[in-house]
């Protein structure tokens, strides 16, 4: 099972991402669900980590992604669009597999499973 915690701050964007698990809905390398919130992370990192504006921290592992963000006025409307983004794609993907994907959306950032925080949580 894939469990995905998304963070919000008090103006409703995206503040952290933590995403631990293996959904195994299908052969290593064949798993559609992997696959998506794969893609869906990755890329949002990605695009995130190239803003100005916008401060990321992340990273990802076999079975763990994790980022957390800062924004100034400069980068508060893209991070909205792509926190967006990322938010309805990680929900379609729960709804559509929900034996194999859970979301859980917060207001509280909790250090993620790569952040400082979140390695001495484990």
């Amino acid at each position: 099972m894939i469990g995905i915690d998304l963070a919000l701050d008090e103006a409703g964007l995206l503040v952290a991402c933590g995403v631990q698990g293996h959904a195994k809905a299908g052969p290593k390398g064949n798993d559609v669900v992997c696959a998506a919130v794969s893609v869906l992370t990755k890329t949002a990192l990605r695009v995130l980590s190239v803003q100005e504006g916008i401060r990321v921290q992340g990273g990802a592992e076999r079975g763990v992604f994790w980022m957390e963000l800062e924004y100034t006025p400069q980068g508060r409307d893209f991070l909205c669009a792509v926190g967006m983004f990322l938010k309805e794609g990680l929900e379609a993907v729960a709804v559509e597999y929900p034996d194999h994907c859970t979301i859980t959306i917060t207001t509280e950032r909790r250090g993620y499973y790569g952040s400082k925080a979140g390695r001495q949580r484990r």
